[in-house]
């Protein structure tokens, strides 16, 4: 799946929960309705740029392995997509599964 760095911290920094009702929240993507749930949302720790910095240079350090074990098969996602397309991009990728590596 290839989406921008810029992408992913967009998605992850700015998503929430309210402890009140558990309902979650993307503030761009899913605002609250009212500015009393807006103010008691609260954001997870492994949410804040600094992780979600981290969990990416870890990610980066081994996409080269990765993509290596995924070469040859064709397959792609364009994860910089909204929800659905991106939702039936991979489920056509199960319904016809990349082959083995003997």
């Amino acid at each position: 799946m290839d989406v921008p760095s810029d992408t992913i911290l967009e998605r992850l920094t700015l998503r929430s929960v309210d402890p009140v009702t558990g309902e979650r929240y993307h503030l761009i993507y899913n605002p609250p309705r009212t500015n009393e749930v807006k103010q008691r949302l609260q954001t997870s720790p492994k949410d804040v740029e600094s992780a979600v910095n981290h969990r990416m240079a870890e990610y980066q350090a081994y996409i080269e392995e990765i993509g290596e074990y995924y070469e040859g098969t064709g397959e792609h996602v364009n994860a910089d997509q909204d929800i659905h397309t991106v939702f039936e991009c991979i489920e056509s990728i199960i319904v016809n599964p990349i082959p083995r590596k003997e």
